[in-house]
């Protein structure tokens, strides 16, 4: 070994770790380890939390005796006393608060400690926070920032800023160690990198899979290709219907997201409803994409009320797909809940309070005979997951039935809102290597569940009907989560359908009262929608948000 590790070869190992799997993620770094000795390498480092793989403190308070697993595999990593020193993020307890630190280990000696000196050079450990500020501690002559970061938009455009303006505000090379995995709603992407005291690219990580990037200090390392509209920023300032810069992004970290989820939860095939719409139709294309055609079932299952036009559609899209195909129309469970949900009715009405006028329970009935379905499927042939197909938009709006198309183990598009899906369909049509799978009768037709028929109409109720268009739908919450506007200040703004439409000041009101309405009665809703990837600026999971059911908030502002 060199007299300084920063003067020859070391490596960055963005590995996968799987969150509580002590054994596995051990082995995993070991394995790693190996592999960079055989590299002459001297210096291996791994993501934060590395030996642990789960940034959340819950599972460590619950069941403590983790800590005592992580510190026998740091042990036996230690005992190894192979030529190489090594870097890895593991969590400890202090003052009853989990915290993220990191081991040294060199020659048999463990150094629990985040700032350390090595062979006369230090180099220290920068979090989150000490690349956001203007001063840093002095000291050190080169800079690992070691905290994972996951996928979402313009996230790899202010992590690349925020990482090249560190570099040069202390003149110091800067290595950022990223993780690369899955943890149910969350997708990291990897993309571990080193700069230069200008903030020079010198080598990149691979985006969405592991990687052992081996650096030499003076000459860099191996630049992994990635999208070019990856680290472009999107419009932060306006709502914008061009999504382009965001959706290679979006498509990979969905992927992405489904293979991690099923694989590491033991699921090998996914069944889902094919209605001939936008929604379950980009899901069937994801879900094919990412599992393999032979392991998604695709099942149109029709109504009475059903077109031919959605028949078709689902038909070929399976067939453009090549993912297995049945249909089994609803009407025999259709019936048998209606008739026996006729003869509970009057039972009821007899002997308490008043019907409503009009219900949901014809809608209802319809969705929920389809999850039951869907479930059957599920529960009657091995690791298969039925999907739930509601997007961002239906979500905030409560446009879902509980236990009918909300229903399901897995909802890959759920933080994705309709007006970037019909953008994503239009893209994979393009870029996919079977181009042109959707067909275009889905992306040109007016969404709609066709459960309910139009009084005005006489035709099948569509969603902008019930609900108001989609481009103004989808600014609203652009305009909630981005710039944290009430009703007040929304009416203030030109949005940009009404830059392209005729609006009037009644209808705009009449729309923001709706939405916040809606989306004040689907809160409920947010809780029982099954777990999906996150990848927007900002999301309703629940890791990031929580709103009471029973909260009141004057959505109208000041």
């Amino acid at each position: 070994m060199e007299n300084n590790i920063f003067e020859s070869k070391f490596a960055i190992a963005q590995i996968n770790s799987i969150p509580g799997d002590i054994e596995y993620n051990k082995n995993k770094i070991i394995e790693n380890i190996k592999k960079a000795l055989d590299k002459e390498v001297d210096l291996i480092i791994f993501p934060e939390v590395a030996i642990y793989g789960y940034h959340n403190d819950s599972m460590i308070k619950k069941f403590p005796y983790i800590l005592s697993q992580i510190r026998s595999a740091l042990i036996q990593i230690c005992d190894l006393n192979l030529a190489i020193d090594i870097l890895v993020g593991y969590p400890e307890i202090e003052n009853n608060k989990v915290k993220s630190s990191f081991a040294f280990i060199s020659r048999g000696e463990i150094k629990l400690v985040k700032q350390f000196k090595h062979q006369n050079k230090i180099f220290k450990i920068a979090s989150k926070n000490d690349i956001d500020e203007e001063v840093f501690s002095p000291g050190a002559d080169y800079l690992i920032c070691a905290f994972s970061t996951f996928s979402r938009t313009n996230r790899e455009y202010f992590r690349a800023e925020a990482l090249k303006n560190f570099a040069r505000r202390q003149n110091k090379k800067c290595i950022y160690v990223n993780r690369v995995g899955a943890d149910d709603e969350l997708v990291y992407d990897g993309l571990s990198r080193m700069y230069d005291e200008n903030g020079n690219l010198l080598a990149l990580a691979k985006a969405f899979e592991e990687d052992l990037l081996v650096i030499d200090y003076k000459q860099g390392g191996e630049i992994a290709d990635i999208p070019k509209e990856y680290n472009l920023k999107t419009n932060v300032e306006s709502f914008s219907l061009n999504y382009e810069n965001d959706l290679e992004r979006t498509y990979n970290s969905i992927i992405f997201g489904i293979k991690e989820y099923f694989s590491k939860n033991g699921f090998k095939q996914a069944v889902l409803g094919l209605s001939g719409g936008l929604d379950s139709t980009i899901c069937a294309v994801l879900l094919a994409d990412a599992l393999g055609t032979e392991n998604v079932l695709g099942v149109s299952m029709p109504s009475r009320l059903t077109s031919d036009g959605s028949k078709n559609d689902a038909y070929e899209l399976a067939k453009n797909l090549g993912i297995n195909f049945i249909e089994a129309p609803i009407k025999n469970y259709h019936d048998a809940f209606s008739n026996g949900f006729g003869e509970v009715f009057n039972k009821v009405s007899s002997k308490w309070c008043n019907r409503y006028t009009k219900s949901f329970t014809e809608d209802n009935i319809q969705a929920r005979s389809r999850a039951m379905i869907l479930w059957g499927i599920a529960n009657e042939f091995g690791s298969t997951l039925p999907i739930a197909t509601s997007d961002k938009s239906e979500c905030y709006m409560g446009y879902a039935t509980i236990n009918g198309d909300m229903s399901g183990g897995f909802a890959p598009i759920a933080d994705v809102c309709k007006t970037k899906l019909f953008a994503l369909a239009r893209w994979m049509n393009e870029n996919r290597n079977k181009k042109n799978a959707i067909p275009e009768s889905v992306i040109l037709k007016p969404p709609g569940a066709e459960l309910a028929i139009d009084s005005k109409t006489g035709e099948t109720l569509k969603a902008e009907d019930a609900l108001m268009p989609y481009e103004f739908l989808d600014e609203v919450i652009w305009r909630i989560e981005n710039l944290n506007q009430s009703i007040n200040n929304m009416m203030q703004e030109d949005f940009l359908y009404e830059k392209k439409y005729m609006l009037d000041s009644a209808t705009k009101q009449a729309w923001l009262d709706k939405f916040f309405k809606r989306m004040k009665f689907a809160l409920y809703k947010w809780y029982i929608i099954p777990p999906f990837i996150v990848v927007d600026s900002k999301s309703i999971n629940r890791i990031e948000y929580s709103q009471p059911i029973v909260s009141n908030i004057n959505y109208m502002g000041k």
